[in-house]
This record gives structure tokens, sequence and C-alpha cells, in this order.
């Protein structure tokens, strides 16, 4: 497996943003930035950017502040990110966002207000600071795939179908997946996870070529 190393990236102000990355071992396809979880840089994030790297991708995740983080806290560390990604030779048209769990919601952010070649979000879980998904979801300016569960909530379910119709009406490719049943992380579903794993393959070979 691809290994995984932590930079400290000078910003335009002076400060740093500690990125993690993984580099793939054979040609370069193009650059995602994973946006991670509350939790932060865990193991399983190091081990999502480096299953990414093994299909080609340059990956990245910037180290965020998560109890505070705002929208625009978020777009910064995004957009510093994706210069990091240009600084080692992606194309601006080969560029992804992904994200899981609040950092799905983070990805769909990002993807609302900048324009990138494709973008994923598996689950959503709500920050107090960030836009509820289903009132940005008609601004997406990136292709972008989401994918949720509802954990078995009549609810949940609707709210998934909600977002559905909102992300239908942007101008640009949506898919909205529900898999019934399944958590929002997907770890309870290996089913799930599987298919969600194969569909944001997917969805980056087919957006960024």
């Amino acid at each position: 497996m691809t290994s995984t190393s932590t930079v400290d990236y000078q910003r335009t102000d002076g400060r740093t943003l500690r990125l993690t990355f993984s580099e793939p071992e054979g040609a370069l396809r193009g650059g995602l930035v994973v946006l991670h979880e509350a939790d932060g840089v865990t193991d399983g994030v190091k081990l999502l950017l480096a299953s990414l790297a093994t299909e080609g991708w340059l990956t990245v995740t910037p180290h965020l502040e998560n109890e505070e983080l705002t929208q625009q806290d978020l777009l910064d560390a995004t957009d510093r990110t994706l210069a990091w990604l240009v600084e080692r030779g992606v194309q601006a048209d080969l560029l992804g966002v992904m994200g899981f769990d609040l950092g799905g919601t983070a990805a769909l952010v990002v993807a609302s207000h900048r324009k990138l070649g494709a973008a994923v979000s598996v689950g959503g879980q709500q920050a107090a600071e960030l836009p509820a998904l289903v009132e940005i979801a008609g601004r997406l300016t990136s292709p972008w795939l989401g994918m949720y569960g509802d954990a078995g909530d009549e609810a949940g379910g609707a709210d998934v179908e909600r977002l559905r119709d909102a992300a239908a009406s942007a101008k640009v490719a949506t898919n909205v997946v529900h898999y019934p049943g399944a958590n929002h992380r997907f770890d309870a579903d290996p089913g799930a996870a599987a298919e969600a794993w194969q569909r944001t393959l997917n969805w980056f070979d087919a957006h960024l070529r």
C-alpha cells in the first residue's frame, strides 16, 4: 500500500497549513482534495488517501479545525490545498474534491462555490457553521456525486430524496444515491461501502480526464 506523508505548507498570509498526502507510484492522473471527518486525520483517512493514490491520484487532506470551521475557513483551506496540487504538477482541469461524514458536507460546500472537475460526498454530518445541504445543492458548480445512508430512518430517507430534488436543479451533472438501512459512515454495511467506493472511482474516472 502506498504510504502517506505530512508537510507544513506556507500560506500567502504567512501562516502554515498542515497537509497529509499520498502520491501514486505510477502515472499521475490528477489530484484530489480529501476533506476529513470530525475526528480529524485518522488512520482511516490515511488509508483512503493511500487507496486513491493506488488508482493514480495525488491525494491530499488539509488538517482542519472542525469545532469552529466556518464556510470561509473551509474554502480558504481548500483553495490553498488545490494550489499545492497545481504546484505539484496537477493540471487545473484534473482537480477534484471528496469527503465523508462531516467532510461529505464540506465537499458539497466546496462543490457549490468552486468549479472543479468532480466532487464526491459520502454521507453528510451537519455542522453549525456550514449551510444545510439542501440549501446549496441547487447551486452546485462542480459535477457532484452524493451517497447517503439513512440508518433505517424514514425521515432520513426523505431528507435524501429532498437533496436529490435540489441537486437536480443544478446546471452540472449530479447523482444522489440512497442506501436504505446503511448508516452515515457505511461502516456497518460492507456491501454498501464497496459499492460506494466503486461509484466514487467511476465518477472521478468519468469527469477527470
